[in-house]
């Protein structure tokens, strides 16, 4: 498989971007828990591969700090605070994110028509592959993060869940972490009844 060519996401060209999963914002989010429950789900998973999660925090003396998430606080993780909406605004995200080399972002958070959206807008406008986890995010009201999804295809994100990744990520049922990640994350996701928040339901 021509890794340059290829649609699938790819473990070493992946990064995990979890935006603004904030401790006050999280309990007025319509799907909020289904939402960062995906997220966290996602981030065990990038961990084991070994690929960077990154955490965003949105105004953190207003909204709090990504309490839902210091679990996944590793040497791969890093945490970036921001005012504008767009993650990618801000300038030491950008740096960051360019030195890195990662072409792939995954993309979780809240809220998904304010700064998911206003994110992932910018990251496909800047040339990267982004694939917007339909069960990874929220906003208040159902209908707007919907809308906040459905701009983000149009301008050029593949709308996925978080099992499409997870599967992709892995490749193939011979790869070295497939058991562990099956029996720990797959098998027990696979009885869940799942929503989708930013698909409106």
């Amino acid at each position: 498989m021509d890794d340059e060519k290829s649609q699938h996401l790819m473990a070493r060209r992946s990064l995990l971007l979890l935006i603004d999963f904030q401790a006050r914002l999280m309990p007025v989010l319509s799907g909020g828990t289904e939402a960062i429950n995906s997220a966290i789900w996602l981030g065990g998973i990038a961990q084991a591969l070994e690929i960077p999660v990154w955490l965003t925090e949105h105004c953190p003396d207003k909204l709090g700090a990504s309490a839902p998430m210091t679990h996944l606080l590793s040497e791969r993780t890093r945490c970036f605070t921001k005012r504008s909406f767009s993650a990618l605004d801000a300038q030491d995200f950008r740096k960051a994110l360019e030195q890195i080399g990662c072409d792939q972002l995954v993309v979780c958070g809240a809220e998904a028509h304010v700064c998911v959206m206003q994110t992932v807008l910018s990251l496909c406008g800047a040339g990267y592959r982004v694939a917007l986890v339909a069960d990874g995010v929220a906003s208040r009201r159902p209908r707007e993060a919907a809308l906040g999804v459905a701009r983000c295809e149009a301008a050029g994100a593949s709308i996925v869940s978080a099992e499409m990744v997870a599967y992709e990520w892995l490749g193939c049922a011979d790869h070295v972490l497939f058991g562990d990640i099956h029996r720990r994350y797959l098998k027990p996701r696979a009885a869940e009844h799942l929503t989708f928040p930013g698909l409106g339901g």
